[in-house]
Formats: structure tokens, C-alpha cells, sequence
């Protein structure tokens, strides 16, 4: 008997069909990930499977059976009954399901007492058992702490013993490990493959990273505007893809060993940054960011700038471009000292919503450095904005729409024309396509090449995904504990890493070939057990 049988399945938006005649099964134990790009309906089929469309407005048509209910004919206590104790759902963004004001094991608690009845004792133990379990260290002591008090790795840590405090049959994990680092990502991976092994539960995993899916799962299917373009044992279809989307997918996969064709850069320096310290707090609490850290930009040059989150990277980004202060140390441009904000160093932000201004037209947004550098012809303005738009790969009339009108790639590229617009000799990347999907993350980084190519840019490149790091980075400085520890040409540090967290960093990348990422966790775990 299949533990998830799902029939001709179509869940319609108004006009839109976001899923269109979508089948699959999933055996008891078994792994499936649901692969694609940002709207491709894999997340709508996640949600339906718990029948969480119910009295949204969404129409759903087919057939869905879970653990033996039937989701659509299931009355309301019978899918309050699914959810949690037969099936649980980990979502993407574990600070959205959580809430910031109790404490994590209370939360824990509450889901696991009201499946069971038990008492508050027993619920209590539950939830620092499930904490333990899921390798959250000193459980009984952090299940007291809030949300706000775990790193991102651990929040989802806490979703994912959440989920399996009734132990379910079913898990279904929306993107858990979009924006986390590669080990803090290698680590959620490999303790979902753990309990799947110790308790037997079947996983439904949502993905747009192929290189999870391969790390993950026994099966994989291919959604594409709704509808199944292929599906069938992982390593066949990743290895030989008979569909021209999946190969076209598998192309965009930034890898971890491709070598990249160098910069035309010049041995002139526009950016120079010289012991920089950067210090946060004051007295015994003061934390020091950024450690004595010297590094030299040339002209046409990209320096990729890896590390986990807490590196220094960010801080450091923001220093180069004058956001911040140095504690110590000095920042140079074309050879001089420079305190401030300097409209020759511009920034990319890795979140274009927060960066942009939702009361504002994109068009408004990219017109400020314009006008800040004394502007003032609101038509010459206009023409300048509309040309930036149409060389990010954007049109012109698109200078009156708002944020909220356009998909995360798209805003992005404003983020890119907004930059541009005080025609900058430097742009720093600061995680630029890390919450994209591979097409429109390859999509971002052809164009930040060409734009590089074309106008000379020297490009600082901020990230913690290692494999697009390498795609578009002449030189690398690999970040821990806000120092460096390792610097030189991409190949060189690519192909023969000298320090051990470079190493281990290279070690969590993901493998495309199932076999290759079993190897890789097996030594994962004889390290941990070590």
C-alpha cells in the first residue's frame, strides 16, 4: 500500500492553474523530491497533500490519499488528526512557524499534547527528547530559549523535531535548507536521511536545488509550470535526463569543479582595504566582526569573499562600500583613504525586497543615485532609468511598477540597474542569488559577466555557496570567525585547499551524483562519530 497516492491532481488560483493533472506515489520509507523552478506548482502540491487549500478560495480536483485519509473528502478533525500525527510539513522559513514569543520546547510541547492528551509533563519531556534527537546540544537547556536565540541551522532543527514529535509517517520538507550554509545545509540533509533510516518515515522533499534533491531522496520528479516533464529514480534522471527542461535545468547547476575562464582584469588596484576591524558592542560584551583583514581589488577582476554565516563577510562587504566604519584600518579607492559612503563603490543586496522601497516605482528607486549626484532634468532622468532597465534584461515601462510586481529574479536585476545608475568603477555582491532558483540564479550571474566585461567592473562577490563562487571568481577569500584564512586564484584554492575549513567547506558542497553524496555523508558521519 502506497503512503501518498496522488491522482490527476489540479489546484486552480482564479485563472490560474498552478498544478495541472499531476500523479505520483510514495511508498512507506521512501524519498521523492519534487524539483523546479519558483513557480512550478511544487509547493502548491506540498500543501495540498495536507489539505491546506481548504477554505482559501483555491479549487483542488483529483484524487489525494495520505497514510490512509482521503485529503480531499476528509472531514475537518480528520485532517486536523493527518497533520502532525501521520504527516508533518518542515517549512522554508523556520522564523515565519515559529513564534518569537514562546519558548521552543513549549511549542514542541503544545503540538505533541494536543495529538496526545497527555499531560504537561509528559509533553514537556517529549519535546526535549525530540530536541536531543535532532542534535540541538544541552536540550533541556535550550528547549527554555526563543526562537530569536537559535542560528538559522537550529531553528530548523527545531522545526524538524516539531514535526517529528507525534513521529509521523510522513515528512514533507518545503525547501529546508534555502539560505543556510553549505554545512549547516549538509547537516540538515544528513539528519533527514538518519531519522528516515531509524524511524522508517517516507519523505516528500520540495526543492529547487537539484543538488539536494541528488543528496536526499531515492526518486525525483520534474514539475514545470504545473505539470510532470519527468520523474523516476534519482540517478537516472539526473545522470542522463531524457526531457530537454531537465537537461536545460542540470545545465544551469553551478558546479563545484568547473574551472572558470579568467577576467580580463588589469594589474591597476581600485580598491584597497588594509587591517580592517570591525567591533560591535562595547566592554566584555564587544564582538569583534571583522579581524585584520587586507585585501586588494583590481580593475575587471571578480574576488569571491566564501563563508559561513557569522564569517565577517557581510560586515566586510559593507565596509568596502562605505556602510560601515571601520574600527580600525583604512579603506582605499584609486589610492586614497575613504570615510563614507563612495558612489564609485556600489552594492548588490541579497535581499531586493527589503532594499527596495514598496511605497516607491522601481523606476523611482533606481532614479536616487541620479538625482543624489545633482541631477535635476526629470526627462534626462527618465530616459537614464529606462535605459538601465532594458540593459538588465528589464523594459522600459517598467519604470511605474512597484516591487511586489515583479518575481525575485526580476528584482534582483532593479537591484542591479540601481547600482549602475552612479556608474560605479566597483560593485559589491552581497549574496546576490541565494534565495534564487538555477535558471534565474545563472540568468543573474551571465549578466553581472557581461556587465563586467563591457564596463570594466571590478566585482566583490559575498557568498556561502561555494560552487557559484568558483562560476564567476578570478581570486577567492575564503572568511572564518571574521579573519581569513585561506586567499588566492579560484583554481588554486579550489583544487588544492590548504586550510582545513576550506577543506571541510569544499567537503559539504553537494554532489550531483547520488553515489558520490553517499560516500561523502558515510565520512561525514565517521568524522562526527570521531
Amino acid at each position: 500500500m502506497s503512503l501518498v497516492q496522488v491522482t490527476d491532481l489540479t489546484v486552480e488560483f482564479g485563472d490560474l492553474r498552478a498544478v495541472d493533472g499531476l500523479s505520483f506515489e510514495l511508498a512507506p520509507g521512501a524519498a521523492l523530491a519534487l524539483v523546479g523552478e519558483s513557480g512550478s506548482g511544487k509547493s502548491t502540491v506540498a500543501s495540498a497533500l495536507l489539505g491546506l487549500h481548504r477554505g482559501t478560495g483555491a479549487r483542488v480536483g483529483g484524487s489525494i490519499e495520505v497514510a490512509g485519509t482521503d485529503v480531499r473528502k476528509a472531514s475537518d478533525e480528520e485532517l486536523r488528526r493527518l497533520r502532525g500525527a501521520k504527516a508533518a510539513m518542515v517549512f522554508q522559513d523556520p522564523l515565519s512557524s515559529l513564534d518569537p514569543y514562546y519558548a521552543i520546547g513549549d511549542q514542541i510541547a503544545e503540538v505533541y499534547r494536543v495529538h496526545t492528551r497527555v499531560s504537561r509533563r509528559v509533553s514537556r519531556a517529549r519535546a526535549v527528547e525530540v530536541l536531543d534527537r535532532v542534535g540541538i546540544p544541552d536540550a533541556q537547556r535550550r528547549s527554555r530559549s526563543r526562537p530569536h536565540e537559535f542560528s538559522g541551522g537550529m531553528r530548523q532543527r527545531a522545526l524538524i523535531a516539531m514535526a517529528l514529535a507525534c513521529e509521523p509517517e510522513l515528512l514533507i520538507a518545503d525547501e529546508p535548507t534555502t539560505a543556510l550554509d553549505v554545512t549547516v545545509q549538509a547537516q540538515i540533509l544528513d539528519l533527514l536521511h538518519t531519522l528516515r533510516e531509524e524511524t522508517g518515515m517516507g519523505l516528500l522533499l520540495v526543492t529547487h536545488d537539484v543538488g539536494v534533491a541528488a543528496e536526499s531522496v531515492d526518486r525525483v520528479l520534474v514539475m514545470q509550470h504545473g505539470r510532470v516533464v519527468e520523474q523516476g529514480p534519482v540517478a537516472a534522471v539526473l545522470g542522463a535526463p531524457a526531457e530537454a527542461y531537465t537537461r536545460e535545468l542540470m545545465a544551469a547547476v553551478p558546479r563545484v569543479d568547473d574551472r572558470r575562464t579568467p577576467s580580463e582584469a588589469s594589474d591597476e588596484v581600485v580598491l584597497e582595504a588594509t587591517g580592517l576591524r570591525r567591533e560591535f558592542g562595547r566592554g566584555k560584551r564587544t564582538f569583534r566582526a571583522v579581524d585584520d583583514v587586507s585585501l586588494t581589488i583590481h580593475r575587471g577582476e571578480t574576488l569571491g569573499v566564501v563563508g559561513e554565516s557569522g564569517s565577517g563577510k557581510t560586515t566586510l562587504g559593507r565596509m568596502l562600500v562605505g556602510l560601515l566604519e571601520p574600527t580600525a584600518g583604512e579603506v582605499r579607492y584609486d589610492g586614497h583613504a575613504r570615510v563614507g559612503v563612495n558612489p564609485a563603490v556600489q552594492m548588490v543586496f541579497q535581499d531586493p525586497v527589503s532594499s527596495l522601497n514598496p511605497r516607491r516605482s522601481v523606476g523611482e528607486s533606481i532614479a536616487d543615485p541620479l538625482r543624489a549626484r545633482g541631477e535635476r532634468d526629470e526627462k534626462a532622468i527618465r530616459g537614464r532609468v529606462r535605459e538601465l532597465l532594458e540593459r538588465v534584461g528589464l523594459e522600459g515601462a517598467h519604470y511605474d511598477r512597484y516591487p511586489h510586481e515583479f518575481s525575485g529574479g526580476q528584482r534582483q536585476r532593479v537591484g542591479i540597474a540601481r547600482a549602475l545608475a552612479a556608474d560605479p568603477r566597483v560593485i559589491v555582491c552581497d549574496e546576490p542569488v541565494s534565495a534564487l532558483d538555477v535558471t534565474t540564479q545563472a540568468q543573474v550571474v551571465a549578466l553581472l559577466g557581461e556587465l563586467q566585461r563591457e564596463l570594466g567592473l571590478a566585482l566583490v562577490f559575498v557568498a556561502h555557496d561555494l560552487a557559484v563562487v568558483r562560476q564567476v571568481s578570478d581570486r577567492v577569500a575564503v572568511m572564518r570567525g571574521g579573519r581569513i584564512v585561506e586567499s588566492g586564484p579560484a583554481d588554486e584554492v579550489y583544487d588544492n585547499p590548504q586550510d582545513p575549513y576550506t577543506k571541510q567547506l569544499l567537503a559539504a558542497v553537494p554532489a550531483l551524483d547520488p553515489q558520490v553524496a553517499a560516500r561523502r555523508r558515510a565520512e561525514r558521519r565517521e568524522l562526527a562519530a570521531a
